[in-house]
């Protein structure tokens, strides 16, 4: 038996992943302790983990980040990827270590495993020396040598030009991030850690072992990938915490169904619920979309005959009813329905999404529409475009088979496993190599 704690930030997509791997160690009859936000949990008690909450580390509410975050409120865009940057991955880490280095001298762990999200897991590592893991909730956005910057949700060059274009935007890249790396260098001092030779787009990535989810197809088939990496797949725990089912459920059967789904953050009802449902309200189909609002908020909008909206749908309940996802971009969200060899329509507009989108698009599993707030006429012709080629569809299937093929939660602890085999016996000084 090996001891690992695990850590995600406090975002239903992050922990959702992060517990399914915690479930599956369980079951292999590891002790597992998972360190996230107070409203998780239920979800990290029901997959057989130890809860260990936030304290110094400041707790939020992902529906309404701004309450603790208040430069967040309203900031879209670039604006917004720098300040979520600053607030949440960069602003929490020394709470992180704080909370997670009092945990260790209370009970130290084999094997440390963190999101990408989370700076505080490589802060603890450097500090105890421990071994330490990263699982990418998230599309992987290691810097690599061959295409675009991460996050720009570009395609990587096919011809001179392009390829030029994209290493001079690699080149730039680490001068536009200069302010986020300079605030990183101060939260490593305040945190008594020393200069570090990582980039800021490197720090939150273990050298030992990172488990990225989905699949090389939606990496952009890049060539220069570390071998301590793994692509394992999707990660879904089989107890997430459920909800009742609407009273509408019934309506599906029988029908042919198409899902859009706002995500959970930037959740206006305009951007893409609104338009998604005016481009489908006179087609033969029951577009079920969940809005990302709060439990019993209602969209301020008009719904069609054949629209039922509710604020959250368990997607593995849905997933097998529908022909095809019109999605926001988020990965979670993106990998269960190409785990369902489902096409996609992906509007996106603001941190990883257009980076999801571009990935669906250069795979050819789906269409990118370019944006957060596609009109409805942008969306009607591309759902045509989706329902009428079959390449497509077949594309997303063939993902779904390599999805399986990659193992899963299975595998990610089988990987952990190895892990803590190689590095049983942590020590609690030093410096860290991770």
């Amino acid at each position: 038996m090996a001891r690992f704690l695990i850590t995600a930030m406090p975002f239903t997509g992050h922990v959702l992943q992060l517990s399914a791997v915690a479930e599956a160690l369980v079951e292999r009859g590891h002790e597992v302790r998972f360190y996230t936000g107070s409203a998780f949990a239920r979800q990290v008690e029901s997959a057989g983990a130890r809860f260990i909450p936030w304290r110094e580390a400041p707790d939020f509410d992902e529906t309404d980040v701004a309450a603790t975050f208040p430069r967040l409120r309203g900031s879209r865009g670039l604006g917004q990827i720098v300040r979520t940057l600053e607030e949440l991955f960069l602003g929490t880490s020394p709470g992180q270590l704080r909370d997670l280095q009092a945990e260790w001298y209370r009970e130290p762990w084999d094997v440390l495993v963190g999101d990408e999200a989370s700076l505080g897991p490589a802060f603890a590592a450097e500090r105890t020396r421990c071994a330490w893991a990263t699982v990418c909730a998230l599309p992987l956005g290691l810097p690599s040598d061959e295409g675009p910057p991460h996050g720009l949700g570009l395609r990587p060059g096919q011809d001179a030009w392009s390829r030029s274009r994209d290493e001079w935007m690699r080149r730039l890249s680490p001068i536009a991030m200069r302010p986020v790396a300079g605030r990183l260098a101060r939260v490593r001092s305040d945190a008594g850690l020393g200069p570090s030779p990582a980039r800021f787009d490197e720090a939150a990535f273990s050298r030992q072992l990172i488990l990225a989810t989905g699949v090389p197809a939606l990496d952009h088939e890049r060539t220069d990938r570390p071998s301590h990496l793994h692509f394992v797949g999707r990660l879904a725990p089989s107890t997430p915490i459920g909800r009742t089912l609407p009273e509408w459920w019934t309506d599906l059967e029988g029908r042919r169904v198409v899902h859009v789904t706002q995500g959970t953050q930037n959740v206006d009802p305009r951007d893409l619920l609104q338009p998604a449902l005016a481009a489908l309200a006179d087609d033969d189909v029951l577009v079920v979309a969940t809005s990302g609002l709060a439990d019993g908020e209602e969209p301020p909008l008009p719904l069609p005959r054949n629209a039922r909206v509710s604020s959250f749908v368990p997607h593995d309940a849905l997933l097998p009813h529908a022909e095809a996802v019109i999605t926001n971009g988020g990965w979670g969200g993106v990998l269960a329905a190409l785990s369902h060899g489902i096409p996609l329509l992906v509007a996106g507009g603001d941190l990883d999404k257009p980076e999801v989108a571009a990935r669906v698009a250069q795979a050819g599993a789906g269409i990118d529409l370019r944006g957060a707030r596609p009109s409805p006429r942008t969306v009607g012709r591309a759902y045509r475009a989706l329902t009428t080629d079959a390449s497509y569809r077949a594309t997303a299937e063939r993902i779904a088979a390599e999805l399986a093929a990659a193992g899963g939660a299975a595998r990610a602890a089988e990987l952990l496993e190895d892990l803590a085999a190689r590095r049983r016996e942590p020590t609690r000084t030093g410096t860290a190599g991770a």
